[in-house]
């Protein structure tokens, strides 16, 4: 029994032995089946894949053909269009080449016709040249015959029987001559004062030139009152630097909306005129802002400066001067003689001349030239040593102006004899200029002089740097070196100012000397 059994489940484990077998053959069989299949299908999709990407690439490629071959068309009318355009122009080049081609033919057929023509009259006239030297030479022929045969008659030479005669006219004529002489004489003073007033009086109406007018302040407006606090600033420190800055006495006082510049010298006072207005209408004011502003001002007085020369230049038609010499002459508007404006006085002197120039028949343009530089020397008298005359001729020789302008400048005054009638007009029209009512005011001129005179005195000792005349004449700020006074000496050289002021100058009342020493530390971070 027991060996029944073992046989049974021998049996039952072969029979489970060749199942499993059966069962993983028949597996791996299933498995390649499913495995072949994927992979039929995935060639399949590969395939459908690459045969798509085969004709997409085959449409694009026709497309891009399609666009290569419809820009080349574009490009290809665009040059037929440009080599059209280029031929209509060399046509038209070419058109009036020929035409140009045809007038040069046409001139040169002229001008040949015109030397031929030339040719015939040159070869009439050396035939009338010729014969007329022919009859000349038998004229004097016939002259000498005469000669000898008048000496063989009278037993005189020629010059024997000229000197009798001129002797016997010498007798009779004399006092005829002298008498004609001496009327003559007298017809031509007449004559010649009648055509100078005439030349003058004409030069005078034709150019009239503004009155003179004392002005030694100018008023800025507010827009209201409280921005006279802004000006005057935290202990008065914005007002100092103004005043400082452009030496220009700032007078603020109960007149309403209004502060008043005081200053003699016209160009510190329009800067700080310039500077003021400006820092009314920013509304930021204070040290700093205040010296930015006064530096802009003073640009914008020498661009002024400048624009004024050119307008005299022009005005005049004088031509072109040298740039430096033309700021020289802008610079004359800002300063008067006898309460003349220098400027318009050399532009009316220039305007004057060229007329009487014009009238006995003398170069206008450099009479005018000659008119307008002739007080050049007074653009820079205050800063240079010695007189207008001096410093004008110098100015003028430096810039290689005409001799007849130097010659105009050297003599307007005197000191040096003219050499040319344009020099004798200048001194003319300068006096004329100078003499006609309210061209100048005495007192004007005396307080200028009196203050520049201050300024000297000042300037004149060691250490100082700037010095301003304000108040009308009654206070002298100077502005020392730093470097090299400090403050004990300031005190000592106020009062050698002072003391120089008394010994130098002639003056009302008192004037108070301010020396201001000022040391800054500057850097810059980076």
């Amino acid at each position: 029994m027991v060996l029944i059994g073992m046989t049974i489940v021998t049996k039952i484990i072969i029979s489970v032995l060749l199942g499993a077998i059966v069962g993983l053959i028949l597996g791996y069989l299933i498995r390649s089946f499913i495995y072949e299949n994927k992979m039929n299908k995935a060639k399949e999709t590969a395939e459908s894949i690459i045969e798509d990407a085969v004709k997409e690439s085959e449409r694009k490629k026709k497309k891009s053909l399609i666009e290569t071959k419809e820009e080349l068309h574009k490009l290809k009318v665009e040059v037929d269009k440009d080599l059209k355009e280029r031929k209509k122009v060399i046509v038209e080049q070419e058109d009036r080449l020929r035409l140009q081609i045809e007038s040069l033919d046409r001139r040169s057929q002229m001008i040949e016709r015109k030397e031929k023509s030339l040719d015939t009259k040159e070869e009439k006239i050396e035939s009338k040249i010729n014969g007329l030297k022919r009859k000349e030479e038998e004229l004097e022929n016939l002259t000498r015959e005469q000669l000898t045969k008048l000496e063989e008659i009278s037993r005189l030479t020629t010059e024997q029987a000229r000197e009798e005669i001129m002797v016997q006219v010498r007798e009779e004529m004399s006092a005829q001559i002298a008498q004609y002489i001496k009327e003559a004489d007298e017809e031509a003073k007449n004559e010649a004062d009648k055509k100078a007033k005439s030349y003058i009086s004409l030069a005078i109406q034709k150019y009239a030139s503004e009155m003179a007018g004392e002005k030694t302040v100018s008023v800025v407006t507010l827009p209201d009152d409280d921005m006279k606090g802004r000006i005057i600033g935290r202990e008065g420190r914005n007002i100092r630097t103004i005043e400082t800055l452009t030496g220009v006495d700032l007078i603020i006082d109960d007149t309403p909306e209004a502060v008043v510049l005081s200053c003699f010298d016209p160009i510190r006072r329009e800067i700080a005129k310039l500077s003021l207005e400006t820092l009314v209408s920013d509304g930021r004011i204070h040290p700093a802002r205040i010296e930015e502003v006064v530096e802009k001002a003073r640009r914008d007085v020498e661009d002024h400066i400048r624009e004024k020369g050119e307008e005299a230049i022009f005005e005049t038609a004088i031509g072109r001067v040298h740039p430096d010499l033309l700021k020289l002459i802008g610079r004359l508007n800002y300063r008067t003689s006898y309460g003349q404006n220098v400027l318009k006085h050399s532009i009316e002197t220039a305007f004057i001349t060229g007329k009487l120039a014009a009238e006995i028949g003398e170069d206008e343009i450099l009479a005018r030239r000659a008119g307008l530089l002739h007080d050049i020397g007074k653009a820079v008298d205050h800063e240079v040593e010695g007189s207008h005359v001096e410093i004008g001729y110098k100015i003028a020789q430096k810039y290689r102006e005409h001799d007849v302008v130097l010659d105009a400048i050297a003599s307007h005054h005197g000191d040096a004899e003219p050499n040319s009638v344009i020099a004798i007009l200048v001194a003319a029209a300068d006096a004329l200029s100078a003499a006609r009512p309210g061209a100048r005011s005495e007192s004007l001129e005396n307080y200028l002089s009196r203050l520049e005179k201050l300024e000297e005195i000042a300037t004149n000792h060691n250490g100082v740097d700037k010095s301003y005349a304000i108040q009308a004449g009654r206070e002298v700020r100077v502005i020392v070196k730093p470097e090299d006074i400090d403050d004990s000496k300031s005190i000592t050289l106020a009062r050698d100012i002072k003391a120089s002021i008394e010994d130098q100058l002639n003056y009302p009342g008192t004037i108070k000397v301010t020396v201001i020493r000022e040391t800054r530390a500057v850097e810059v971070a980076k």
